[in-house]
Parts: C-alpha cells; sequence; structure tokens
C-alpha cells in the first residue's frame, strides 16, 4: 500500500505535461496570429490588384 502512495505522489508532482500545454497554447496562438494577419493582407493585396487591373483595362480601351 506504501508502494502505491509514493507512486501517487509522485504522479500528482510531476509537472512535465504542464510545460508541453503551455507550448501547444503558445505555438496555437502564434499560428492563430500569422493566420490572421495573411487573411488581411491577403484581401489587402487582392484590392490592390483589382484596382491596378481597372485602371490598365481603363488606359487601354
Amino acid at each position: 500500500m506504501h508502494a502505491w502512495c509514493d507512486i501517487a505522489k509522485q504522479f500528482l508532482r510531476d509537472d512535465g505535461g504542464v510545460t508541453s500545454i503551455e507550448y501547444a497554447l503558445i505555438g496555437s496562438l502564434i499560428a492563430v496570429t500569422i493566420l490572421s494577419a495573411v487573411a488581411t493582407l491577403g484581401n489587402s493585396v487582392g484590392n490592390l490588384y483589382q484596382r491596378i487591373a481597372s485602371k490598365v483595362a481603363a488606359a487601354l480601351g
């Protein structure tokens, strides 16, 4: 019975899993930030290309 108590105490003191969870949360936060920045930038660049294309089309004909 004493061995099981020692194993349980050691399990409760182990914080190795907490560190990996923290790294996963930080990584997912970075990924969400990058995706939102790319989506915003993609819309801006798309609008810029569309404006340029319409001005070129108006200049050509």
